[in-house]
């Protein structure tokens, strides 16, 4: 991942993922990853910019051990875990600016991907943690500029209260570690839970954005607004990127092949579960993860052969 040795202001990124702010004590983690959601106006956001540098990097090493930790349960280790990689979110943030949310709102849709890829992040593989992240906090982000489009649609009022809904929702995740209850976003909100009720059904009521559109019912109306908005200076970049992984596992049978791209989202999805690569199959998750496995291992004896650190392309 060369394109990580790139800046943005005065943050230099590397090849691993930096780490954020660097608080060390667990009572301040909440208000940290609070923090962290919405880092505000011009002057906030460069103080964010600046404390985010102060964290030194993770070595393989640690990363490894702190996975290991994140999967025993260990709160620290999932928090440092994501501070040691918001550079990473800026990194994959900058390329969607001016296109339709403020950088601190990208930034903070980032970190929600950034927390997501921590906790589902699977150590045993051996590979960077910053290339399983990237996805995630790239399609958090594409999935906040397509709901403010459906936000758009809406009369001015529910406009506002889906916004402050939306915001309740983010901060609250990034608090409890966990996707909320009607009840505490009530509480977030001061609202009642009827009007919460209310305010999520508006979301649903307006027209999906995954409804099918054409003959065939193969393209959806997401796909297509986000490949009208993917022209960002850098956006090249990911495609350079992206085909040369493809090129990569192409040496593998066909099935395997299909199973690496659906487990990573290497065509422009979201890493799917070993449970839904099974029903598309018709195998049990076991056999997915059978296949999964068969196809790493030929990577990574594809990889020796030819003196290629496998984790740099995966």
């Amino acid at each position: 991942m060369s394109d990580l040795g790139q800046q943005y202001g005065s943050v230099t990124v590397l090849d691993r993922a930096p780490e954020e702010t660097g608080l060390e004590h667990g009572e301040k983690v909440a208000s940290r990853r609070e923090d962290a959601a919405s880092p505000g106006g011009p002057d906030a956001l460069k103080y964010y910019l600046r404390e985010i540098r102060k964290t030194p990097l993770l070595t393989f090493e640690e990363e490894q051990e702190l996975a290991k930790r994140v999967a025993r349960g260990d709160e620290d280790a999932r928090a440092r875990m994501i501070e040691a990689n918001l550079r990473l979110v800026i990194v994959v943030g900058k390329r969607y600016i001016n296109r339709g949310l403020p950088f601190p709102d990208i930034i903070a849709e980032g970190n929600l991907g950034l927390i997501r890829a921590v906790e589902k992040f699977q150590h045993q593989r051996g590979f960077r943690f910053s290339t399983y992240a990237w996805w995630w906090i790239r399609q958090s982000i594409e999935r906040a500029l397509v709901n403010q489009v459906r936000i758009i649609r809406l009369p001015v009022h529910v406009s506002e209260a889906v916004n402050k809904y939306t915001r309740a929702v983010r901060n609250l995740t990034l608090r409890l570690g966990r996707v909320p209850d009607a009840q505490e976003v009530a509480r977030e909100m001061r609202i009642s839970v009827h009007k919460v009720g209310v305010v999520s059904q508006h979301i649903r009521d307006v027209s999906s954005l995954d409804t099918p559109i054409g003959d065939q019912e193969e393209v959806t109306l997401k796909e297509v607004l986000s490949d009208e908005n993917a022209s960002s200076v850098n956006s090249h970049d990911d495609d350079r990127r992206q085909r040369h992984i493809l090129e990569w596992i192409s040496h593998l049978p066909a099935t395997e092949r299909k199973v690496i791209e659906l487990r990573y989202g290497l065509n422009r999805e979201d890493p799917q579960t070993l449970i839904s690569i099974g029903k598309q199959f018709g195998v049990t998750r076991e056999r997915v993860r059978q296949i999964e496995n068969q196809a790493l291992d030929k990577l990574k004896n594809l990889a020796r052969n030819r003196n290629i650190v496998l984790n740099d392309m995966l």
